[in-house]
């Protein structure tokens, strides 16, 4: 029987899915994440929360960022997104990463709504990842600021811009390709007839 993934507390870290895995043995550890032996299993675990912002703006694009990533040689479009700060709220975190990465300031906190998380790696990462959608108007996509120095550029992507990318791989990180996808099939399912045809 699979198993509803719940919303992650806003104010709250997600908890490690895997606590019956034993032995535990530190494989690695940096200042970013660890290596963990659990059981069988090499998990990657990040040290603190990680966020991802799901920005619609105006109700009919979704606000992206394309980023430099030397690792793959290529400057896709992603979600904006990073880790928390020490003691931070994930959902501080999301304020605080989506300012940084748009230059688009938001300060009411209650804006950055929590959606359901998702797993980034089934395989490797026993923590899911915490989603925060925030709505946009105009004038605030217009009027933002300075951004991170690996951010080369901010784009409104509209929704069936956005479905045809993920369709012909032009987004392709996996994360970005979930929450989009997810958001638009839920804008299309709500569009549902009394017969329960697609209109």
């Amino acid at each position: 029987m699979r198993n509803k993934v719940l919303p992650c507390s806003p104010d709250s870290p997600p908890s490690l899915l895997c606590p019956e895995l034993k032995p535990v043995f530190l494989a690695h550890q940096n200042p970013w994440f660890k290596v963990m032996s659990r059981g069988s299993y090499f998990t990657l675990e990040y040290e603190r929360p990680q966020v991802v912002i799901l920005p619609i703006l105006e109700q009919d694009s979704i606000v992206m960022v394309r980023v430099k990533r030397p690792l793959i040689g290529d400057c896709p479009l992603e979600l904006p997104a990073g880790d928390s700060n020490e003691e931070e709220t994930p959902r501080a975190a999301a304020m605080r990463e989506f300012s940084e990465e748009t230059g688009i300031h938001i300060d009411d906190s209650l804006r950055f709504v929590p959606e359901l998380p998702i797993s980034e790696m089934s395989g490797r990462m026993p923590v899911l990842l915490s989603v925060f959608r925030v709505d946009l108007s105009k004038s605030e996509f217009e009027s933002r600021l300075k951004h991170d120095n690996d951010i080369i550029s901010i784009e409104a992507v509209p929704f069936a811009e956005a479905l045809r990318m993920i369709a012909d791989g032009e987004i392709y990180l996996c994360s970005p390709v979930a929450i989009i996808s997810r958001f638009l099939l839920n804008n299309r399912l709500n569009t549902l007839s009394p017969d329960g045809k697609l209109q």
